[in-house]
């Protein structure tokens, strides 16, 4: 056991989430195992090896399809060939950049004119300009969100919708210790397909959320709690509760699974807006009223997860009141 690390351990010493540890597995970028009388899953240095060149790699903002080539691959002149072939990006993105600064440099010069906006030059300049990428960090947290404000992160503008929740009738799970997302997300998953669910309710609804937030445990365990929304005399198991959702106005962004650093790009959205304020909900311990929708989720659920009855994708949910 000495040389084996729990998930906790490899999260602390290197600053990956649980969340994108388990990804990655999913993915085949590393694997962990169980220990025979021991609870918790366990990296050996192997795996911790390859996770450390897994975050090296995406701080070169190479994609993690690459990087499962390159560590896949044991032909050196495949893996310079990748290698390669990002070099001729960022060549290309300093090309733009460079073309950007200079009829910026142009703008200043002719800054007393407003009608150089419409020169004919500068417009043919322009045109020859692809439109900005957006680089993005994979991992991202609720304690991230409230800890990242000195990371620089190249932002795009956020198609943030504003919604209202309903009031709504749920079925709650909620799980403390390893792994709580895989704990609840599987027990929920099993309720649906056992008490059919989505015939009963086809509109039914998954959210998830912190409850605690990592951080907050001194074991260093955090959990992780599933609602489902149900009938209200819907029959539940012993180990669920059902609960009132009083619901309330949020401000919405849809992500892709698992691009979770959006919560903080959500939050400062908010902060920044003229119509909205934050209205927390709740504390720290469960994300202060924000919300996790797991899109088709039920569905899903219910056809035992086809390969094409999911898309991953899940609206990040942030509680508002409207200001004044």
């Amino acid at each position: 056991m000495d040389q084996l690390m729990t998930v906790t351990q490899v999260s602390r010493a290197l600053g990956v989430s649980a969340r994108m540890l388990r990804h990655y597995e999913k993915m085949g970028l590393i694997a962990s195992s169980h220990v025979e009388d021991y609870a918790y899953r366990v990296y050996d240095p192997q795996a911790v090896a390859h996770l450390v060149q897994i975050l090296v790699l995406r701080k070169l903002r190479i994609p993690l399809k690459d990087i499962a080539l390159i560590l896949r691959e044991q032909n050196p002149s495949l893996r310079q060939t990748v290698f390669r072939q990002h070099i001729a990006q960022l060549d290309q993105e300093t090309a733009a950049l460079m073309a950007i600064r200079g009829i910026l440099t142009r703008l200043v010069e002719h800054s007393g004119d407003p009608g150089y906006l419409t020169n004919p030059e500068l417009l043919s300049l322009t045109d020859a300009l692809m439109p900005p990428k957006t680089t993005l960090k994979e991992e991202g947290t609720m304690t991230e969100m409230n800890n990242e404000k000195n990371t620089p992160v190249l932002t795009e503008k956020l198609n943030v919708r504003i919604l209202h929740l309903p009031p709504m009738t749920v079925a709650s799970y909620h799980h403390i210790g390893a792994d709580p997302e895989e704990v609840v997300g599987d027990r929920m998953s099993r309720f649906v397909q056992e008490s059919k669910l989505y015939e009963a309710k086809p509109d039914a609804r998954m959210f998830g959320f912190n409850h605690p937030n990592p951080g907050i445990l001194e074991d260093g365990t955090h959990g992780y709690e599933d609602w489902v929304t149900i009938p209200e005399d819907f029959p539940l198991p012993e180990d669920f509760t059902r609960k009132q959702f009083p619901g309330g106005l949020f401000a919405a962004l849809t992500i892709r699974f698992p691009e979770f650093q959006y919560w903080w790009e959500l939050n400062k959205w908010v902060e920044a807006s003229e119509e909205f304020d934050i209205d927390w909900r709740g504390d720290e311990n469960t994300m202060g009223g924000c919300l996790e929708e797991h899109l088709n989720w039920v569905r899903a659920a219910h056809l035992n997860w086809p390969e094409d009855g999911v898309d991953g994708q899940i609206d990040l949910l942030f509680p508002v009141k409207r200001k004044g």
